[in-house]
């Protein structure tokens, strides 16, 4: 199956096509494996707490994440729309990781 054209344009946009895709590509698989609240991905990925709270907007305006929970504390989760092109997510690290 080939997918959706539209979801592979705007991931290749928001992780390689932008300025942050990187910490962006970082954020998703941290979340991936556990879903974390904003100020342990700060921790975790050893990022300001503000960087988190941008990269964390972005990927919420672009729907790849879901925020569970009041305000500061909220869980963040991959997206059902992240989630089902999951396979295009894939892609796009295994081809930074050839070029690095």
């Amino acid at each position: 199956m080939p997918g959706d054209p539209y979801a592979k344009r705007l991931l290749w946009f928001v992780f390689m096509g932008s300025k942050g895709g990187l910490n962006r590509i970082r954020l998703i698989s941290h979340i991936r494996n556990k879903p974390l609240n904003a100020n342990q991905l700060a921790k975790e990925m050893n990022l300001d707490y503000k960087a988190i709270q941008h990269h964390v907007g972005v990927l919420e305006k672009n729907n790849l994440i879901t925020r569970v929970g009041d305000k500061y504390g909220a869980t963040l989760f991959i997206s059902t729309f992240l989630e089902v092109n999951l396979d295009v997510f894939d892609e796009i690290v295994s081809k930074l990781e050839k070029s690095t």
